[in-house]
C-alpha cells in the first residue's frame, strides 16, 4: 500500500510510509517509542496518536534534549516522568548528566523493537542524531532492533560546509562523530553511517531497518517538500532558522545573543555593545553570496542580555542555494569581537556538560580555529584549514547517500 502524499505534493516520511501499511513492521512486537514534538505525519498527527490508534504494543517512551513534547529550553535536563494520557513511562535521555543521555539497559530489557522519529536541521551540533545513535548503539547490545523513520534533512542534501576533524579532548554533545558542521545528509543515511563507517570502536552492528522517504530529493529545502513544519526544540520555529543554524549556533560560545528571547533565534545576533551598522558595513564588505545583514536593535525577553537593547543585525537569506551559513557565523563572531575589544567575551560556563574547555572550542571542533578568529583571519584562511579533512568526509559521505 502506497504512502498517500500531502496536498502540496512530493514527499512522504517514513512515518507517512509506517502508517500506510497498517503498522504491520510492528505487529507482535513490544515496542519503544523515542519522538518528540515534530514527530508527525503529513496530515499532522503525532505518531503516538496513530500508534494508539493502530494499537501498537507500546512499552515505553523515550523523549531527546527538549523532552517528549519539546517544552525544556536548551540545555535544561529533563527529568523521566509517566506520561498522563497513556500512562506510559517517559524515559528521558537528557537529564543532568552526561550518563542519562543513554537509555540504561533496564529501560530496554522488555523491548523487541524501537521505534526512533526525530526531525533534524542538518547541523553537526543539534543533538537529536546523537540522541539516536547512542539509543541504537545500546539496542545493539541488548538484542533489541532499531526502526528508524527518515525525514527530510531541512536545509537540503547537496551544500556540505565546514570541517570534520573533531580532536579527542574537544568531542561533545554537539559533536559526537567526525561530520561535517552541515553534513548534507538526512536521519536515516546518519544512522547507517554511525552503524558502519562510523560506527565508534567497541559498539555492536546494531541490527537497523530505515523506513526511507518516497519522493525526497537532495535539492530539495523543507518549503518544497509540502510537508508541515513542527517545532522539533523551542528555539527552531521555522525552515528559516533552521537554515541560518550552522553558522548562528556559534553564537552559543559567545557573551553574543543569538536572538534566543525573540521570535527570530538565530537569524538575530547582537549585544548591547555592537554598533549595529558598523556591523552590517563590515559583514557586507564580506561579499558572503545569497545574504543581506540588516542593521538592528532588539531586546530580548529572556536569555542573555535580557531587557537590554541589543544592537546588532538579522541574517536576511535570498538565496538559499548558495548560501554558506557557516561562513556567515564566523564572519559575524570574527567582526563582533573584533568591535566589541575587550566587551566581547567568549563564553566560559559549563556546555553541554563540559565545563573545562570553551564552548566556541568544542563547537569548532578544533583548536587552531579560534586564534585565527581572535587574529581577524580571512575567512578564507579559516576555510584552508579543512580543506582535506572535509574531501575526506565527502568521501565517507557519498558510500551512505540513499537519496539522488
Amino acid at each position: 500500500m502506497a504512502a498517500k502524499k500531502n496536498k502540496r505534493g512530493a514527499v512522504a516520511t517514513g512515518l507517512d510510509i509506517l502508517r500506510a501499511e497498517g503498522f504491520r513492521r510492528l505487529r507482535g512486537a513490544r515496542v519503544g517509542l523515542l519522538a518528540h514534538a515534530a514527530s508527525v505525519d503529513g496530515t499532522i498527527t503525532h505518531i503516538l496518536d496513530l500508534m494508539l490508534e493502530a494499537r501498537v504494543k507500546l512499552v515505553r517512551l523515550f523523549g531527546p534534549e527538549h523532552g517528549l513534547h519539546a517544552a525544556a529550553q536548551d540545555m535544561a535536563g529533563v527529568r523521566s516522568s509517566k506520561d498522563k494520557r497513556t500512562g506510559l513511562r517517559v524515559v528521558s535521555l537528557y537529564g543532568a548528566t552526561y550518563e542519562s543521555l543513554r537509555p540504561a539497559p533496564r529501560e530496554l530489557s522488555d523491548i523487541d523493537v524501537m521505534v526512533i522519529d526525530l526531525q533534524d536541521v542538518g547541523s553537526r551540533y543539534y543533538t537529536f542524531a546523537y540522541t539516536a545513535a547512542f539509543t541504537m548503539h545500546a539496542c545493539a547490545r541488548a538484542g533489541v532492533k532499531v526502526i528508524l523513520l527518515d525525514r527530510p534533512n531541512p536545509i537540503g542534501g547537496v551544500l556540505v560546509e565546514g570541517n570534520t576533524v573533531l580532536v579527542p579532548e574537544l568531542q561533545s554533545f554537539v559533536g559526537e562523530y567526525p561530520i561535517a558542521v552541515r553534513h548534507g545528509l538526512t536521519m536515516g543515511e546518519l544512522m547507517v553511517l554511525f552503524n558502519g563507517p562510523l560506527l565508534p570502536a567497541g559498539e555492536e552492528r546494531a541490527k537497523l531497518e530505515v523506513v526511507w522517504m518516497d519522493g525526497w530529493r537532495r535539492s530539495m529545502d523543507f518549503h518544497a517538500t509540502g510537508l508541515p513544519w513542527v517545532l522539533p526544540s523551542p528555539n527552531m520555529p521555522t525552515q528559516d532558522t533552521a537554515l541560518v543554524y550552522p553558522g548562528g549556533c556559534l553564537f552559543e560560545g559567545t557573551n553574543l545573543n543569538e536572538g534566543r528571547g525573540t521570535t527570530r533565534p538565530f537569524e538575530l545576533v547582537g549585544a548591547p555593545f555592537l554598533d549595529p551598522y558598523k556591523l552590517a558595513n563590515a559583514l557586507t564588505d564580506e561579499e558572503i553570496p545569497g545574504v543581506r545583514f540588516r542593521p538592528v536593535v532588539y531586546q530580548p525577553t529572556f536569555h542573555k542580555w535580557a531587557g537590554q537593547p541589543c544592537g546588532g543585525v538579522q541574517i536576511h537569506v535570498t538565496d538559499p542555494e548558495v548560501f554558506p551559513s557557516l561562513r556567515t557565523g564566523l564572519a559575524v563572531v570574527k567582526h563582533a569581537r573584533a568591535q566589541g575589544g575587550k566587551r566581547f567575551e567568549w563564553r566560559k560556563q559549563v556546555y553541554e556538560f563540559v565545563k573545562d574547555r570553551l564552548a566556541i572550542d568544542l563547537l569548532l571542533g578544533r583548536h587552531e580555529l579560534r586564534p585565527l578568529l581572535e587574529k581577524k583571519a580571512p575567512l578564507d584562511r579559516l576555510e584552508r584549514t579543512w580543506t582535506e579533512d572535509h574531501r575526506r568526509f565527502l568521501e565517507v559521505r557519498r558510500s551512505v547517500l540513499h537519496y539522488r
